[in-house]
């Protein structure tokens, strides 16, 4: 342990977004506005991570960091349940007019990456879905890059503290897209509780992540004890991000979300559309062997603009998320947080009525 968080002027974190919202100009704007970019290892080749931290050092010099998916171990009696599964989306398959992926196990090329990642040395590299392995965390060090490690739960905090983190995000059951925490059978915990319970159980610099999409959330966070607040879902809808634009134009309606493993077998929240309503949340906890099932299904929905069938990933805010440029978005928040927290200290201090 002992890498310090980079500097962050804003306190603000775009969240790393795997699948292609995290984008190389989203990490630059959120950088060069005060905040800390992410760049989303998860679903790339080890060579596309080089790549993609190479431009960024090419377009900003402002810190950031780089977010990696901890390898699952198989979980034989879930995957056997896999094919039942694939026939629930082999209509859904066939209505798009392609076929259903290969369910395999892998661990999305965690070695290269960390590789990479240690010639790299980014100032941070955060873990969702599991501890790094001691030799991972101790190469990072190494090399002078601070690790954080995702966290849902309190027995979580005291696991990833004892595994050498620098920092731990702690994800609210709010959050939008994966459950990184190390368990996919959790406590529903909400941020705030969250927060305050973790804080009970560690020293380490805690960053809040979830369900928050504007300035008084983010001072809310702060408040709890929150040393930066990451927020995601608040930048699918601006210019940098690789949003799609049918997920984007989702995101600025009313749905309600609901965390469901109907997508990739990994407990994640979701806008309400079709494929949740019909498919149910009885599939499979085996990830990434649904994600693989399912990827051909959700690309092709993707492409062809249809809502219905695809992964819409939004935390339980989504409607405060806006149109607006990154930078432009950060420095809004930033602002909005500074008024939210001397507001708040008028509050508290003012005489009683």
């Amino acid at each position: 342990m002992g890498q310090p968080l980079p500097p962050v002027p804003t306190r603000i974190v775009a969240a790393p977004m795997a699948g292609g919202p995290s984008t190389v100009d989203l990490a630059a704007a959120v950088g060069d506005a005060g905040g800390l970019g992410f760049l989303a290892a998860g679903y790339r080749t080890a060579e596309q991570v080089a790549d993609d931290v190479t431009a960024l050092r090419e377009r900003s010099s402002a810190p950031f960091g780089v977010h990696v998916f901890a390898p699952l171990p198989e979980r034989p009696d879930e995957a056997a349940r896999v094919p039942d599964w694939a026939e629930r989306w082999a209509p859904v398959a066939a209505g798009l007019g392609v076929g259903l992926g290969e369910p395999r196990h892998t661990d999305d090329s965690f070695d290269a990456k960390v590789d990479a990642l240690v010639r790299l040395a980014p100032p941070v590299v955060s873990f969702a879905f599991g501890l790094p392995p001691a030799d991972v965390v101790d190469r990072l060090h190494a090399a002078g890059t601070a690790v954080w490690v995702t966290v849902t739960s309190p027995p979580d905090a005291v696991a990833a503290t004892a595994a050498g983190a620098d920092a731990l995000v702690c994800q609210g059951w709010e959050a939008g897209a994966h459950r990184g925490g190390l368990s996919d059978e959790e406590p529903a915990l909400g941020l705030l509780p969250l927060l305050r319970l973790v804080r009970r159980e560690t020293a380490l610099p805690l960053v809040a992540a979830g369900g928050i999409a504007d300035g008084p959330g983010v001072a809310a966070a702060l408040a709890a004890g929150a040393s930066l607040v990451a927020l995601g879902t608040a930048f699918l809808r601006t210019p940098e991000a690789g949003t799609a634009p049918v997920h984007a134009a989702a995101l600025a309606g009313d749905r309600p979300t609901v965390v469901t493993r109907a997508f990739t077998g990994r407990p994640a929240r979701a806008l309400v559309n079709r494929a949740v309503r019909e498919l149910g949340d009885d599939g499979p906890a085996a990830y990434p062997e649904v994600h693989l099932l399912t990827a051909p299904v959700r690309a092709a929905a993707r492409a062809a603009g249809d809502a219905e069938h695809l992964h819409l990933w939004a935390g339980q805010a989504h409607a405060l998320a806006e149109a607006l440029p990154a930078g432009e978005l950060v420095r809004r928040l930033a602002d909005d947080t500074r008024a939210a927290l001397r507001d708040a200290l008028a509050a508290a201090t003012a005489a009683p009525a």
